[in-house]
């Protein structure tokens, strides 16, 4: 069988749908909540063994933009994988599951991703 199909292999002249991109952004905010977890763990532990560890988290979190920034990109990344995961609930449960209709829940999904990680950085940083 002779395949005569044009073959497009540069992916900067492909428009991916708003359903497409939602999902692949809730796929990217899964992994960098696993990747964070491994930094997040001890130091969830560190502040829970004593009083000392506690303020030497909060001093490093108040202080440090690193650490602000690090705590940030999980709490934005956190948000954003909760509003897919809802995404995903509620077209489960059939609703919103025309092309109209995907693209209205996913514009929502990341419309309120995108609100939640403005409101993290006000309460990191305001």
């Amino acid at each position: 069988m002779k395949d005569n199909r044009p073959k497009n292999l540069d992916l900067s002249t492909i428009k991916l749908p708003i359903m497409g991109l939602a999902s692949i952004l809730h796929r990217i905010s899964a992994v960098i909540i696993w990747v964070a977890m491994a930094y997040f763990i001890p130091v969830l532990y560190i502040s829970l063994e004593s009083p000392e560890g506690f303020h030497k988290i909060q001093s490093m979190l108040a202080e440090n933009f690193i650490a602000q920034f690090f705590a940030w990109g999980f709490l934005t990344a956190l948000g954003y994988y909760v509003m897919g995961s809802l995404k995903h609930i509620i077209q489960e449960f059939g609703y919103f599951e025309t092309i109209e209709g995907g693209r209205l829940i996913s514009n929502v999904a990341i419309g309120l991703g995108i609100l939640l990680s403005v409101l993290f950085g006000c309460w990191i940083w305001g």
